[in-house]
């Protein structure tokens, strides 16, 4: 006596998971990218990492950026941290703690690494 053969469903007929990748939803037509408040669409965004996944958000991504060219600016084009300050708008002691910082990543301080 045989055991009845089972057969998979085509790919086409299967339901995608819920959690699915949008990609995979995109093909059965069931994604909708409604994006967020700085991009319309998920899939077109410019941003390297959702904002979602990033703890702190979009302003964490921003700062970061900010840090850069704070760190540029005083290091490599000698420019007043008065005047840094006045440019980002920022206080004169945020710019020397971004300074201090120096090029170590933001995650490591935030979680707790010592100084």
């Amino acid at each position: 006596m045989t055991a009845p053969a089972v057969t998979a469903a085509p790919i086409a007929a299967r339901k995608p998971r819920e959690d699915a990748l949008p990609e995979l939803l995109l093909r059965v037509g069931r994604y909708r990218d409604d994006g967020c408040d700085l991009f319309a669409a998920c899939l077109t965004c410019p941003l390297p990492r959702c904002r979602y996944d990033v703890a702190g958000g979009a302003r964490t991504m921003l700062n970061e950026v900010r840090d850069d060219e704070i760190r540029r600016l005083r290091l490599d084009g000698g420019v007043a941290v008065d005047e840094i300050a006045r440019r980002f708008r920022v206080s004169r002691r945020t710019v020397f703690r971004v300074l201090q910082r120096g090029a170590r990543p933001a995650a490591a301080t935030r979680n707790g690494a010592k100084r």
